[in-house]
């Protein structure tokens, strides 16, 4: 109890450094403060200083106190976002949206953004799925396997010993050194969505990657990614619609590789080519007759059986945006 009836220590009060606001002391402020009220109140116990004297001696003895205890704080790091009543400051008065998150995708025309009403790929209806703190740079190209997205026009019609096609020189493509630049491309914070692993099936150069070049040109882009700070989640390729039966089944290659390179990378991966054919089936889009201008088929695909009407894909990004949360990624605190 304090004497003379001064004012106790206000251990709520309002604290405004480098790491944030709160109200409350975090426990290592509580403590000390505690224990300097408890030497004060001790001081005058034993040295009974009349009262006026003591209220100065006091109010001088809490501001050495609070020199002491408030360098303490800063230096045990910003408050926790799941503290209540503590928020991160802005730097120089700016909000949160100047640290806004970018989601940068690679891949093929399945996730690329429209040039006409079909073929629609995923990519372009994911942004509207994240609140606005989420930036999504849809970079995936249609027509391209993961080698000529990352080496555009220096991939040869040639193949090699190994049977892969000659790259030369190589030079990434401007989309790929964009990503790359300190500036303005990818940082601390943003995620890189991969899928690729259907053109890459083709057997003739360009297009061509073979199984072991496939798991290494994903770790070279996993690695540049968390080289940035940025984390990088590879997506198997998204299934077309086949029916054996009543029953969707699968469509694609380079499973395997994908999940390969994902534990070696030590990277999440999106299993997208079972969730897709999984949803064919929800959807019950067989059995199918090869029509696919009519019904619920000709409402999800283009007049083939791989692109997506812009309806089809809404449904495969909410597949990969349901993916996220099922999977725990952190990018899926961002979505709405």
């Amino acid at each position: 109890m304090p004497l003379n009836g001064s004012p106790a220590v206000d251990s709520t009060v309002e604290l405004t450094n480098s790491t944030g606001t709160c109200r409350g002391l975090p426990a290592l402020g509580a403590i000390l403060t505690s224990t300097l009220e408890s030497a004060y109140q001790s001081l005058f116990v034993h040295i009974r200083h009349p009262a006026r004297l003591e209220t100065t001696v006091r109010t001088r003895f809490l501001t050495v106190a609070a020199l002491v205890v408030l360098p303490l704080l800063t230096a045990t790091g910003p408050a926790s976002a799941g503290e209540p009543g503590c928020a991160p400051a802005a730097a120089g008065g700016t909000s949160a949206s100047a640290a806004a998150v970018k989601v940068w995708l690679a891949g093929d025309s399945t996730m690329a953004d429209p040039r006409s009403s079909c073929p629609v790929g995923w990519g372009s209806q994911f942004d509207p799925l994240f609140t606005d703190d989420v930036t999504v740079v849809n970079s995936a190209v249609s027509g391209r396997s993961i080698q000529t997205w990352l080496y555009e026009s220096n991939v040869q019609g040639t193949k090699d010993s190994a049977g892969e096609c000659v790259v030369s020189p190589r030079t990434f493509h401007q989309r790929w050194q964009s990503m790359l630049d300190p500036a303005t491309g990818m940082k601390a914070g943003d995620y890189l969505l991969i899928q690729f692993g259907i053109n890459d099936g083709s057997p003739d150069c360009p297009r061509h990657v073979g199984s072991a070049r496939y798991r290494e040109l994903l770790a070279l882009m996993a690695k540049a990614a968390k080289d940035r700070g940025a984390t990088p989640v590879f997506l198997t390729p998204v299934s077309a619609i086949r029916c054996s039966g009543s029953s969707a089944v699968g469509t694609r290659g380079f499973l395997t590789e994908t999940f390969d390179a994902g534990r070696a990378a030590g990277t999440t991966v999106i299993d997208l080519h079972k969730l897709s054919y999984t949803l064919y089936n929800t959807l019950r889009l067989c059995p199918n007759d090869g029509d696919y201008t009519r019904g619920a088929v000709g409402a999800f695909f283009c007049n083939d059986h791989t692109h997506f009407e812009a309806a089809g894909a809404r449904q495969i990004a909410g597949v990969v945006a349901k993916a996220l949360r099922d999977q725990r990624i952190p990018l899926s605190a961002y979505l709405r």
